[in-house]
């Protein structure tokens, strides 16, 4: 979409097709973050950020897996990109300022301020056009209907100074709203991921982009070695379009075919997993790509994040600040913590791998531990704080199934299949921390990224609490992701390359469609978007800037 703005406002001819009969994709439940390194919002308040801090920092997270041409493309554009979409479209962000980098210890890391935080969209200028938006899960949203911005969630979630009245603010915003209301439950107002891709395609419409949805790519259309457009199937017919400046394909990983899951990701795998949409991200343009002569990189990576099976609901819901809060950890079969489960989550996902290859298979699922006192205070994956939903309100199919409940370590552990006596030492050690304030075996809650999440009010370490108060509760937390990694190789152009370095003409990939420009790592929040729009931006240029070599 960001491609197709910029396209279009270089005078190009543009269509953007959608494979779903709902625009919006994976980004429209995500958190929307964009990371962006120097950008001009940090500037001006006074941030101070480097080029070649934000390169050193990039590379040093990257595990030896990035292109510095590619990064140095990166960190060259992407501040122009969010300024010019400032500037010449709907899309409105502002700095995360206490947002961290999720490497602190690496060098070049900051504390805060190249993430980006969508504000909220006004979604009634969309008219008819929102009946076809991909609703945000409830996950996303206060109360499951209300929409907030990261910075909201962050202040109620670390319970700061006002997060009773920040909350009662967008209670009361949504409840006051009588005329919107009268007409659907949704919120008048979008955010997150939701607010992105709801600003992305206002801005389409003022520049009258059409966009296609339920046409489904199958290949790519070549004439002497060029990428001419694309073979469609559309409302059952199948369709050629043609291209004559180029194709930008931004279709998302294969997280969603089990067939090249088996095939490139770590065992065991299961698309039910991926907190992504079901039935989209299939790995068609990758296939296409791929026979058309491409290289490849990173196939054997997701953006790991574990996830939670919901009963009733088509996909399952990612963790991702929860594991942060105070008084729940992560164990393996054998009840033992097998990291930080306060660190990022693609981290956390590969740790999952890791442990289950150390340990000959006792990982993949982990089990999440937590008491009634954590229940009572914190959300968990659907499971909003007992204070707001106890358990009597809770759907009497998720026990058993999504949650396990007992009154004693003991009985929990062997309903789930955990060692008890691995679970009983694993606790009394973390009871042990939580008293110090020191996470002797992972660290947790040792810098700033990890407190990012932790309750400001739980001294000393915002992150660790004792498990001692039943009953006892369980979730089964999966090996999942929110799309894979790896992809169709680029250049600094956002060009798809043959295994020699030659662009295929024509040919362009961003997203997960494309290997991550991060190599392996996940520098920050936003690290997937951000580089998304901005290589689509920098393929939007490309082509206009050499439309005349085709006449």
């Amino acid at each position: 979409m960001t491609s197709a703005v910029i396209a279009a406002d270089q005078g190009l001819s543009v269509l953007v097709v959608e494979k779903s009969d709902k625009f919006g994709g994976t980004t429209a439940i995500s958190g929307g973050g964009i990371w962006i390194p120097c950008n001009h919002y940090f500037v001006a308040k006074g941030g101070k950020d480097g080029y070649d801090k934000a390169l050193q920092y990039i590379l040093s997270a990257s595990g030896g897996r990035a292109d510095e041409a590619k990064v140095r493309a990166y960190l060259d554009h992407a501040p122009k990109m969010i300024k010019y979409l400032e500037e010449k479209s709907r899309v409105r962000y502002a700095v995360a300022e206490k947002y961290p980098d999720y490497y602190q210890h690496l060098p070049g890391a900051l504390p805060g301020g190249r993430s980006l935080d969508p504000e909220l969209f006004d979604t009634s200028v969309l008219g008819d056009e929102l009946d076809s938006l991909r609703r945000p899960s409830a996950s996303t949203l206060l109360m499951g209907r209300i929409a907030w911005t990261a910075r909201d969630a962050h202040v109620a979630m670390a319970r700061e100074t006002g997060w009773r009245f920040k909350i009662l603010g967008l209670m009361l915003r949504y409840k006051l709203d009588f005329k919107w209301r009268r007409k659907t439950r949704h919120d008048r107002r979008a955010g997150l991921g939701s607010s992105l891709v709801c600003a992305l395609r206002a801005s389409l419409l003022d520049r009258k982009v059409p966009l296609w949805l339920k046409t489904d790519f199958r290949d790519l259309v070549l004439e002497n070695g060029r990428v001419t457009g694309i073979k469609v199937v559309r409302d059952g017919r199948p369709m050629t379009l043609s291209a004559r400046r180029g194709v930008i394909l931004g279709a998302g990983g294969f997280e969603q075919n089990q067939a090249l899951r088996e095939k490139y990701l770590p065992q065991p795998t299961k698309t039910a997993w991926s907190a992504t949409p079901p039935g989209n991200n299939t790995g068609a343009p990758l296939e296409a790509g791929m026979a058309a002569g491409a290289a490849t990189d990173l196939l054997e990576w997701a953006w790991w994040a574990p996830t939670i099976p919901v009963p009733g609901e088509d996909k399952p819901r990612g963790v991702f600040a929860e594991r942060a809060f105070p008084g729940a950890i992560v164990v393996n079969s054998l009840g033992r913590r097998f990291c930080n489960e306060a660190q990022g989550y693609l981290e956390f996902g590969a740790a999952m791998y890791k442990d289950r290859e150390a340990t000959g298979g006792h990982n993949v699922p982990a089990w999440c531990i937590f008491d009634a006192h954590f229940r009572f205070n914190y959300a968990m994956g659907p499971l909003m704080p007992g204070q707001i939903m106890p358990d009597g309100r809770l759907r009497k199919e998720w026990l058993g199934a999504m949650y396990w409940k007992a009154d004693t370590l003991d009985d929990l552990a062997r309903q789930i299949g955990v060692e008890p006596a691995g679970l009983a030492q694993t606790v009394t050690k973390v009871n042990e921390y939580a008293r110090s304030g020191k996470d002797e075996d992972f660290g947790r809650g040792g810098n700033v990224f990890d407190r990012y999440y932790g309750d400001v009010n739980v001294k000393p370490n915002p992150c660790l609490a004792p498990i001692a108060k039943g009953p006892f509760y369980a979730i089964r937390m999966d090996a999942g992701d929110i799309g894979t990694k790896g992809g169709l190789l680029t250049d600094v152009h956002a060009r798809v390359v043959r295994p020699d370095g030659s662009p295929i003409e024509g040919l362009y990939a961003i997203g997960n469609t494309s290997a991550s420009v991060m190599g392996t790592g996940y520098p920050g929040a936003g690290a997937t978007i951000g580089p998304a729009m901005t290589f689509g931006y920098i393929a939007a240029h490309h082509i206009a800037q050499h439309a005349n070599d085709r006449g």
